[in-house]
C-alpha cells in the first residue's frame, strides 16, 4: 500500500464507511495512521496564519485558536511540539469574515483537551502554530511580568541589575529641582520656585509624569489588590522591597503614591496637572537631557483624581500601619484636602492651548485636558465616602448616580467608584443599598452585552466588538473590558463572565488580526521595537518586558510606515509609531488586573484543581 503524505489520506483511513479501512487490521491501523501524521507534520512550518494566546491555557479553561486566510483543510490537530505524537483531532469551524480587515477566519476550538505539556496547532497546507503549554500557571508569567514592568518605569532611582537585569540603568530625573510654571504661580509658590518633586512612574515611551494618567492607573492597581488581598500576598515581582511584609504590588504602587503626594500643593490643597519639560526629550535614556522641569496649572481633573486615589491607598494601607507608619493618615488628609481645593475651583479646565497663550516657556508635553467633571466628582466622592464613611460624600454620589458611566479611562473614572461600591456593597447601610443595587445593574447590563455579540466576532473576543475598539491604546479597551467582566463574574459567581474575559486575554496575548502579543518579552511574536525611549537608547536588542503596546489604530495619527491599514490591523511594530506602540502605564494597569484576576481565580471557577 502506497502512503501518501497528505492529510485527505488520513480522512480517507477515518471514515468509518471506507471498506478498505475496515479490513485493515487494528495494530496496523495505528501503524499507518502514526506514519501518515509524521509524514505530514514533518513538511509543516511555523505560520503566523494561526493566532492565538501565546503563553497557554489552564487545564480545564477554554482553548481557542483562530486560522486566518483561505483553508481547503477542515481539521485541526493538537499535536507536540516535534509534530510526533497528536493529542487532539478537531474540526474547523465555518468561514467567517471579520467586520473590520478583510480577514477571513475559521476557529479551532480544543477546550476538551485537558493535558498538561506543551503543543503546537497543526492545519494540512498551513502549517503549524507557535508552542503553547497547558497547564496551572499558564497565564502566570503575563500576571507577573505587567506588574513588574512599573518597576522598569521609575523615575529618581537606579534600577539595578539584580532587579532588572540587562536592562539596569543609572537613576534619570532626580527631579529634586522642579521649577513653578508661571501658570501654577501663587502668593506661597511664586513663578521660578523650586519644589522637589522625585520618584514616580514615567508615564509612557516619554519621561514626564501626570497625575490624570497617574490617578486611572493607580486606581485600578488599587483594585486589583482590593479584589485580592490574599493572591497578592503571594506574588513576587523580584523589586527592591521585596519581602517587607507588604504585598510587591502595593510596593510598586506606593513609588508612584509618595510622588503624587508631592504634587499637592500644602498651601491650598491644589494639585499639579504634571511634573514636566516644556518639551519631550528625544528618543535617549533617562537623565542625559538636561532640560529644566516644571509643575504646572492646577486642575480640577486632576485634583480629584488625586482625592480619590488617596483616599482608596488611605483605606488599603491603614491595614500596613507598623510596615508604613503615617503613610495612610496622610493619604486621607491629603485627599481631604483636595476635596476642600476642588469644592472652590468645581469646573478648573487644564487647557494648555490657552494656557500656552499666556505663560511661557509653552508647554507641549501630553495635556490630558477634560472638559467634564462629574465623573471625577463621582469617584473622588465614592472613595471618600468608603474610607471615611461620612454622608456628606454619599450625598455627591447619590447625585451623580443621574449620569451615564462608560469603560473606565483616564477621561472617564466613574465606573471606578461603581466597582469600589460594589466591592463593600455587604457592608454598607441599607440606606444606601438602593443606589448600589443599580450600579450592579448596569454593570451586568454591560457585560451581558458584551457577551451577546461575541458569536457575530471573527475572533470570538469580547474585543473588537465595535471600531470604536481600536483606538489610541485600544488595548487597554480590552483590559478593561475584561475587568468589567470579572467584576460580573464576582457579583453573579457565573462562570460564564471568566471564561469571557479570558477571551481578552487571549486576545493580548496574540488571538487577534495581529497575531501580536501585545506585552513586550512575552510569547513567540510580540512588540520589538516599542515607542519607549529608554527601550530605543539602552543598547540591549530586546526591549524593556512587562509592558503593553497600545495596538491597532485605524486613526494612525504619527503618519508611520503601516504595513496594514485595515481597522483591526493598523499596527506598526516601530518606534516611530506612538500612535499604535507606544506603552503607557495606564494601559498596562488593566492587563495587571486581568491576568492577576485570572490567576486568583482560576482554582475557584475549576480551570485548575484547587491547592
Amino acid at each position: 500500500m502506497m502512503i501518501n503524505s497528505n492529510h485527505s489520506s488520513i480522512n480517507i483511513l477515518y471514515k468509518s464507511g471506507s471498506k478498505g479501512y475496515a479490513m485493515i487490521p487494528k495494530w496496523l491501523k495505528s501503524t499507518l495512521l502514526a506514519l501518515l501524521l509524521v509524514n505530514v507534520c514533518f513538511a509543516q512550518s511555523v505560520t503566523p496564519r494561526i493566532k492565538l494566546n501565546q503563553l497557554g491555557f489552564y487545564p480545564n479553561a477554554p482553548k481557542v485558536a483562530i486560522v486566518t486566510g483561505d483553508i481547503s483543510a477542515n481539521n485541526f490537530y493538537i499535536t507536540s511540539t516535534n509534530l510526533r505524537d497528536t493529542f487532539f483531532t478537531g474540526t474547523l469551524s465555518a468561514e467567517k469574515k471579520s467586520a473590520y480587515s478583510t480577514t477571513k477566519t475559521r476557529t479551532a476550538d480544543f477546550s476538551s483537551l485537558t493535558k498538561k505539556g506543551s503543543f503546537v496547532v497543526l492545519v494540512n497546507g498551513i502549517g503549524h502554530s507557535y508552542v503553547f503549554e497547558v497547564g496551572d500557571d499558564a497565564n502566570k508569567q503575563a500576571a507577573v511580568s505587567t506588574i513588574k514592568g512599573y518597576y522598569f518605569q521609575r523615575a529618581s532611582m537606579p534600577l539595578e541589575e539584580k532587579y532588572a537585569g540587562k536592562w539596569h540603568r543609572s537613576a534619570g530625573h532626580p527631579d529634586d529641582v522642579i521649577y513653578i510654571h508661571p501658570s501654577a504661580a501663587t502668593k506661597e509658590r511664586p513663578e521660578g520656585t523650586v519644589i522637589s518633586s522625585p520618584g514616580g512612574w514615567y508615564d509612557a515611551g516619554d519621561y514626564n509624569k501626570y497625575i490624570v494618567n497617574s490617578g486611572i492607573t493607580m486606581g485600578t492597581i488599587l483594585s486589583a489588590y482590593e479584589d485580592f488581598p490574599d493572591y497578592f500576598k503571594l506574588v513576587n515581582t523580584n523589586i527592591p522591597e521585596s519581602g517587607n511584609a507588604v504585598p510587591d504590588v502595593l510596593d510598586e504602587a506606593i513609588y508612584n503614591l509618595r510622588w503624587m503626594l508631592t504634587m499637592q500643593d500644602p498651601n491650598d490643597g491644589g494639585v499639579y496637572n504634571k511634573c514636566t519639560n516644556a518639551s519631550f526629550d528625544g528618543m535617549v535614556m533617562p537623565g542625559v537631557t538636561k532640560a529644566p522641569r516644571y509643575v504646572v496649572q492646577k486642575g480640577t481633573g486632576a485634583t480629584l483624581d488625586f482625592a480619590a486615589v488617596t483616599a482608596q491607598a488611605g483605606r488599603i494601607l491603614s491595614n500596613y500601619k507598623r510596615q508604613l507608619p503615617g503613610l495612610s493618615d496622610s493619604c486621607i488628609k491629603a485627599a481631604r484636602k483636595a476635596w476642600a481645593w476642588a469644592l472652590l475651583n468645581p469646573a478648573l479646565e487644564y487647557n494648555q492651548g490657552t494656557m500656552n497663550q499666556t505663560f511661557k516657556p509653552a508647554v507641549v508635553t501630553g495635556g490630558y485636558g477634560d472638559r467634564s467633571f462629574n465623573d471625577e466628582w463621582f469617584w473622588a466622592a465614592s472613595e471618600l465616602y468608603l474610607t471615611t464613611k461620612e454622608n456628606t460624600f454619599y450625598e455627591v454620589v447619590k447625585q451623580q448616580m443621574k449620569d451615564d458611566v462608560n469603560l473606565p479611562g483616564w477621561g472617564s473614572v466613574g465606573m471606578m467608584g461603581y466597582y469600589s461600591f460594589l466591592r463593600f456593597n455587604k457592608e454598607l447601610p441599607a440606606a444606601i443599598r438602593d443606589s448600589v443595587a443599580k450600579m450592579k445593574d448596569r454593570i451586568m447590563s454591560i457585560a451581558n452585552g458584551y457577551i451577546e455579540k461575541v458569536p457575530a466576532n471573527a475572533f470570538a473576543t469580547v474585543m473588537g466588538q465595535s471600531a470604536r475598539d481600536f483606538n489610541w491604546g485600544g488595548n487597554s479597551n480590552a483590559g478593561n473590558q475584561g475587568i468589567l467582566l470579572i467584576k460580573a463574574y464576582l457579583l453573579s459567581g457565573d462562570k460564564k463572565y471568566i471564561d469571557y474575559a479570558v477571551t481578552n486575554l487571549d486576545y493580548l496575548l496574540g488571538r487577534n488580526a495581529t497575531g501580536y502579543c501585545f506585552v513586550t518579552g512575552l510569547g513567540s511574536k510580540s512588540p520589538i521595537f516599542p515607542h519607549h525611549r529608554q527601550s530605543t537608547a539602552d543598547g540591549v536588542v530586546e526591549p524593556v518586558p512587562g509592558l503593553l503596546a497600545g495596538g491597532p489604530n485605524a486613526a494612525m495619527q504619527d503618519k508611520c510606515k503601516y504595513e496594514f491599514t485595515e481597522t483591526e490591523t493598523a499596527y506598526s511594530d516601530t518606534d516611530c509609531s506612538y500612535a499604535s506602540n507606544e506603552i503607557a502605564i495606564n494601559w498596562n494597569a488593566p492587563i495587571v488586573y486581568l491576568a492577576n484576576a485570572v490567576e486568583a481565580l482560576k482554582g475557584q471557577v475549576g480551570y485548575v484543581s484547587k491547592k
